[in-house]
C-alpha cells in the first residue's frame, strides 16, 4: 500500500503558470514566492515532506498520476524548504538541472485552484 509523504493543495495560480505547463513543465512554489516568480508558478499550501524523493515515487496532481523517473541533487532540499521544484513530463532517467524532477505521464491540460498535489511513497 502507497504512504503519503507528501499532501497540499493549490490556492494560486500565477498569469503565466498554464504556459510554462502547456510547454511541458510546471513549476510548484509555497505560499510566499517571490513576485517575479510567481507569475510562473502553481503557489500551493506547504506540507512537510516526510521522505526524499526518489525515483519509482508517484506523483498525484488533482485527477492525474505520474511516476517519478528522475530527481536532481537538490530537488528533495528545495521542496522541503521553499516548496519549490519543477516538474518536466518527459519521463527522463536523468535530472536535467538540480532542481527538476522528472515524470512519466500525459502533460495535463491545466490545473486548478483547490487541486490537490500528493507524493506517495511504496
Amino acid at each position: 500500500m502507497s504512504k503519503v509523504i507528501y499532501h497540499s493543495t493549490i490556492n494560486q495560480i500565477g498569469d503565466f503558470a498554464q504556459e510554462t505547463l502547456a510547454d511541458g513543465m510546471l513549476i510548484l512554489f509555497k505560499q510566499g514566492a517571490p513576485a517575479d516568480l510567481a507569475d510562473y508558478c502553481f503557489i500551493h499550501n506547504h506540507d512537510d515532506l516526510k521522505q526524499e524523493l526518489a525515483v519509482g515515487q508517484s506523483l498525484q496532481l488533482g485527477n492525474h498520476v505520474y511516476q517519478i523517473t528522475s530527481v536532481g541533487d537538490v530537488a528533495s532540499v528545495n521542496f522541503r524548504e521553499l516548496g519549490h521544484i519543477t516538474l518536466r513530463f518527459d519521463g527522463n532517467q536523468q535530472a536535467e538541472l538540480p532542481g527538476t524532477v522528472h515524470v512519466q505521464g500525459k502533460l495535463p491540460i491545466q490545473l486548478n485552484v483547490n487541486d490537490e498535489i500528493k507524493i506517495l511513497s511504496n
